[in-house]
């Protein structure tokens, strides 16, 4: 066994010497295991014979029953790699050919003859060619320097190999070199007989380097720094959602393919984050939410959901206290029933305006005065009544007197009164920008003034409605 460790310490040299670039899965591989040295094997008989006698594993083989061989190599691309082996063995066994004879051979004992070998050779895998993962065949060719016994000489190498390979690093090597020397006496202790080797073990590859330790190399790997999946050249997929993480706009979230691995419960197209109401299937014009009565305003803002209603009273419609079809935002008189072209107002009929000048020609005023009698305060009340049903519309009030005293005069009282009606009804609820009062004096009579009756009729109150 001390033997080995010059083999180890040679091995290692040449690892260290070796410079080639990475280029492939690891790209060391180390060897060991056992050799049979066959010197039956010789340039000078048939191939067939040579062949024939392969295996003759009992006469022609020299095995030690240790760890015998140890090999390093080193891949350099395009499927070619250098290797460096180095071997130790005991001759019992040499096989002598009978002068005279081209196949004839006879086996001796030349008195267990050491062998160191040490060997070079440039090998070419055919793996990828037959496309298997599993079997490797493999040619080697090279050239090394062995000493059997007393003797040494060079050697001219070539032969194959045959690997299987258990998992990705571990597999078993198989390999058989013959071993050509160009002084080939084959006299033991004098110069090195041409012989085959035979080589049986394990080997172990390495050296690839995998950073995040997700199983695929660096070098492969376009996230070399956080663990991945082979699917995705070593890159994650955080939520398992088959779109990795670098093209996933969610990559905390399983999602959907078309929607960059964003997640869309509802089904209605939008992600989860943009959607307003997630659960409930929308449209994009109400950011994912649903609008049932089809107002404009979506279900989770507006407050009336199935009844149609404008934005701005958050989905609901207008109310319309007095149901006159005016909205009582635009009802200048929600409490009372009207018209739309009065602006929801009651609009005053010629009926009401008649009603109110008959009640107007029964006010009563003290002789040459604008003060009421006092019978005349109902009739008052009935028009302040009448004017508050119609809170929008605008009236004119309008004094007249008859003949007797002075046009100055008449003027004066006839304005008097017509303000005194005015402000009794302001006084009483009604909004003084309804009403306004102007006298027109005796100037425009209704009756004849030469009569007592006549003259009662001419003084009166006209009310008037301002359109």
């Amino acid at each position: 066994m001390k033997h080995l460790n010059k083999l180890f310490a040679v091995a290692l040299m040449f690892a260290g010497i070796a410079t080639q670039a990475q280029d492939s899965n690891n790209p060391w591989a180390v060897s060991f295991g056992a050799n049979a040295v066959d010197t039956k094997f010789s340039a000078s008989e048939s191939f067939e014979h040579q062949i024939a006698e392969y295996f003759n594993v009992q006469d022609h083989w020299n095995i030690i029953p240790s760890v015998s061989y140890v090999g390093v190599s080193r891949s350099v691309g395009n499927n070619f790699s250098i290797g460096l082996t180095g071997s130790v063995n005991k001759i019992d066994k040499f096989v002598s050919k009978v002068p005279g004879t081209i196949n004839s051979h006879v086996v001796t004992n030349p008195g267990d003859l050491s062998y160191y070998a040490g060997d070079l050779a440039i090998k070419y895998s055919f793996m990828e060619m037959i496309k298997s993962k599993v079997i490797e065949p493999v040619l080697h060719v090279g050239g090394g320097y062995t000493w059997m016994g007393d003797a040494s000489a060079g050697t001219v190498n070539g032969g194959l190999g045959l690997n299987f390979w258990f998992t990705e690093n571990v597999g078993l090597s198989l390999q058989s070199t013959y071993k050509h020397s160009f002084d080939d006496t084959r006299t033991p202790d004098v110069d090195v007989a041409s012989h085959m080797q035979h080589f049986a073990g394990l080997t172990f590859k390495f050296g690839g380097k995998d950073t995040d330790g997700d199983g695929i190399y660096d070098k492969d790997d376009a996230c070399p720094e956080v663990p991945g999946l082979k699917e995705f050249n070593g890159c994650p997929d955080t939520d398992g959602d088959g779109i990795m993480d670098s093209a996933d706009a969610c990559p905390e979230v399983p999602g959907l393919k078309e929607l960059n691995g964003c997640p869309d419960r509802d089904g209605d197209g939008i992600i989860d984050s943009e959607d307003a109401c997630p659960d409930v299937k929308g449209s994009k014009m109400m950011k994912g939410c649903p609008d049932t009565d089809g107002d404009g305003v979506a279900d989770n803002v507006d407050k009336c959901p199935e009844v149609k209603g404008p934005k701005e009273n958050a989905g609901c419609p207008w109310p319309d206290t007095d149901g006159d079809g005016v909205a009582d935002k635009d009802d200048k008189c929600p409490t009372v029933k009207g018209t739309i072209a009065n602006n929801g107002c009651p609009e005053v009929s010629e009926e009401t305006m008649k009603k109110l000048n008959e009640y107007a020609k029964t006010i009563l005023f003290d002789s040459g005065k604008a003060s009421f009698q006092k019978q005349t305060y109902p009739v008052l009340q009935a028009i302040t009544a009448i004017l508050k049903e119609y809170p929008e519309s605008r009236f004119s009030l309008e004094g007249h007197t008859d003949s007797d005293g002075s046009d100055a005069l008449n003027q004066k009282l006839s304005e008097d009164r017509a303000a005194a009606v005015k402000d009794y009804l302001i006084e009483n609820g009604i909004n003084f920008e309804r009403l306004s009062s102007k006298g027109f004096g005796e100037s425009m009579p209704i009756d004849t003034n030469k009569t007592k009756a006549g003259k009662a009729n001419n003084r009166r109150v006209e009310v008037k409605l301002i359109k």
